[in-house]
């Protein structure tokens, strides 16, 4: 997971819409502000979506073994299940 909270702030030139710009200092936005929480949002999502290519083949293969086995509570259930009436399980 990514965690951004108290990282320390750098300066940086960007280049802007001169009219978007005007209007958001007219409305009193703080642009570095906006920017920042923006640009952590496409990273957050630019990072999900390459953690999930990369680890595609994974899930695939954790969602067929689930799919075979079922879940550990699952298997706790048909465990139980299959214990004789009046038994009070294996110990």
């Amino acid at each position: 997971m990514l965690v951004f909270d108290n990282a320390p702030k750098r300066p940086t030139n960007l280049t802007l819409n001169a009219k978007v710009l005007d209007t958001a200092k007219d409305l009193g936005m703080n642009i570095s502000a906006t920017v920042d929480e923006l640009l952590k949002q496409a990273v957050i999502k630019a990072y999900t979506e390459r953690w999930n290519e990369d680890n595609q083949g994974a899930i695939a293969d954790y969602n067929a073994r689930i799919e075979r086995e079922g879940t550990f509570s699952q298997r706790i259930q048909r465990f139980v299940a299959e214990q004789p009436k009046g038994s009070d399980g294996p110990l």
